[in-house]
C-alpha cells in the first residue's frame, strides 16, 4: 500500500491465502487506532477494491481488506476471511471476551454515513449485500501471526484515493485507445479480405472470359483453314 504522510494513524497487517500458491497470494488489511480515525476510513476507503468488517451489534474496530483488482467480495479466500474476522473479534473489547459472535461484512460502497450519525457509526445502502461470518473463538495462533506483520503508518488519506482514483482513469483510458486500434486494425483486415476476394473474383471472370474468346478464336480458325484447304 503506498504511504505518504498524513494525520491519521493506520495500523497495516498482512495476511496470505494459504490454500494457494499461484500468483498473488498476499493481502494487506488495514485499521484505524479509534472511532475518529474510523471516520477518515470510512471517507476514504477505495470503492470497489476495499471490503469493510465489524462485529454485529458490538462496538469494535472498523477492520478493512484490500482486494486484489478486479476480485469482488465473493472472492476472499477462505483463510484470509478467517484472519479478517478473528482481527475484529481481537479488537472488540466486548467480543474478545465471547465465543460465537458474529462478524458482518460488506463492500465499502455499501457503506452509508449521514450527518445525524455519531462518530464512527455507519448505515448499509442496501442489507443484502452484508454477509455475516461466525467466529466460535479466539484463535491466538492466528492473532500472533498478524501482530508479527502490524505496522503503524500515517498515510494521507485523501491523496492516496485520489491518486488511485485517477491511476483507474488512466487505465480506462488506455483500454478504450487499445480497444479503438483493435477496431481500426480488425476493419482494415476485413477490408483487405474484401479487397482481395474482389480482385480474385475479378480475375476468375476475366480469366473465364479469355478463355471463352480463345476457344471463339481458335475456332474460327479452324474454319478458316479447312475453307482454304
Amino acid at each position: 500500500v503506498p504511504l505518504t504522510l498524513g494525520s491519521v494513524m493506520v495500523f497495516f497487517f498482512q495476511t496470505h491465502d494459504t490454500n494457494s500458491d499461484i500468483g498473488d497470494t498476499a493481502y494487506t488489511i488495514y485499521m484505524g487506532r479509534d472511532k475518529f480515525e474510523n471516520e477518515d476510513l470510512i471517507a476514504f476507503a477505495w470503492p470497489g477494491e476495499d471490503v469493510w468488517f465489524h462485529v454485529d451489534k458490538l462496538s469494535s474496530a472498523h477492520v478493512y481488506l484490500r482486494l486484489h483488482r478486479g476480485q469482488a467480495i465473493h472472492d476472499i479466500p477462505e483463510s484470509v476471511l478467517t484472519d479478517c474476522a478473528q482481527l475484529v473479534k481481537q479488537n472488540s473489547i466486548q467480543g474478545c471476551k465471547e465465543n460465537n459472535i458474529r462478524i458482518v461484512y460488506t463492500p465499502v460502497e455499501n457503506l452509508k454515513k449521514t450527518g445525524d450519525m455519531a462518530i464512527g457509526q455507519v448505515g448499509f445502502h442496501d442489507d443484502q449485500k452484508v454477509k455475516t461470518v461466525l467466529v466460535r473463538k479466539k484463535e491466538n495462533a492466528i492473532i500472533n501471526r498478524l501482530e508479527k506483520t502490524r505496522r503503524e503508518a500515517y498515510p494521507d488519506l485523501k491523496k492516496e484515493r485520489e491518486d488511485h482514483e485517477r491511476s483507474l482513469i488512466e487505465e480506462r483510458k488506455a483500454r478504450e485507445r487499445d480497444r479503438r486500434i483493435k477496431e481500426e486494425e480488425e476493419a482494415k483486415e476485413r477490408e483487405r479480405i474484401r479487397e482481395t476476394r474482389s480482385y480474385d473474383s475479378m480475375m476468375t471472370e476475366e480469366m473465364m472470359r479469355t478463355n471463352t474468346e480463345a476457344k471463339a478464336q481458335y475456332a474460327s480458325y479452324k474454319e478458316a483453314e479447312e475453307d482454304f484447304l
